[in-house]
């Protein structure tokens, strides 16, 4: 097992990071998801701007996974999604637009309204 588990202080190493208010929100969701008590963060192919963000409560993280932890709150990111979100932070926004987990990407060249679909 390769896993890589990261704590928020020493988030320089994957320069990914997560918000208070998003570790806060992902314990809420975590507290009613029987099982699945990890947050895992994805890039896939598609949306309106070549590649879109996926957001997960899973059970389990996968061997190659890296993990960041805040404040109790553990967020997954695989090694193929780490490379589109270098320098990142993931963020819960709750505004009149709605709410949602949202991304600060500095990778990203352009993207959608919605914020989940990017360009590189």
């Amino acid at each position: 097992m390769n896993q890589t588990s990261i704590d928020q202080s020493s988030v320089g190493q994957t320069s990914i990071g997560l918000t208070q208010r998003a570790a806060q929100r992902i314990l809420v969701i975590a507290a009613g998801e029987p099982g699945n008590k990890l947050f895992r963060v994805s890039v896939e192919g598609g949306g309106c701007s070549g590649f879109q963000y996926k957001f997960d409560m899973v059970g389990a993280a996968e061997a190659e996974d890296i993990v960041i932890e805040r404040e109790g709150a553990r967020m997954l990111i695989d090694p193929v999604s780490l490379d589109y979100l270098k320098g990142s932070e993931v963020d819960f926004v709750d505004d009149l637009m709605g709410a949602s987990f949202r991304i600060t990407n500095p990778n990203a060249q352009s993207s959608c309204g919605c914020g989940t679909s990017f360009s590189l």
